[in-house]
């Protein structure tokens, strides 16, 4: 439980230390610059994959394309994070009541066979 918790962080930690080494966290004109390299870099094997499918690929969308899109997804988000906080405890009380059936449902003794219930021999 700890290695895996020690593995995750790290690889959390190293992904946010690659990311910023890049540029991703740095202002827009950095970001811009990434996103072109990248762009620039994947063209030739775009290229060579598209004259292999039998279908037209559409176009890498433009910066500006990239930026809405990322803001609004990002947005969006939030949006749903917050949605969840502030449903929690009523998702907490629908869980806790389903388990409060169950164990009830458990608890109660089971039914006879046949449904009556036999008389004591005279």
């Amino acid at each position: 439980m700890v290695l895996g918790l020690l593995v995750r962080g790290g690889l959390v930690a190293g992904t946010v230390y690659y990311t910023q080494k890049v540029g991703i966290w740095g202002d827009s004109a950095q970001s811009d610059k990434l996103y072109n390299d990248i762009k620039s870099e994947l063209r030739p094997h775009v290229q060579k994959l598209e004259k292999q499918l039998p279908f037209d690929v559409p176009q890498l969308p433009r910066t500006g394309e990239m930026r809405f899109l990322a803001k609004h997804y990002y947005n969006e988000g939030v949006k749903n994070t917050f949605r969840f906080i502030h449903m929690l405890p009523c998702y907490a009380g629908r869980g806790l009541k389903k388990v409060k059936d169950t164990f009830q449902d458990f608890a109660q003794s089971p039914a006879i066979a046949g449904g009556a219930e036999s008389s004591p021999a005279k």
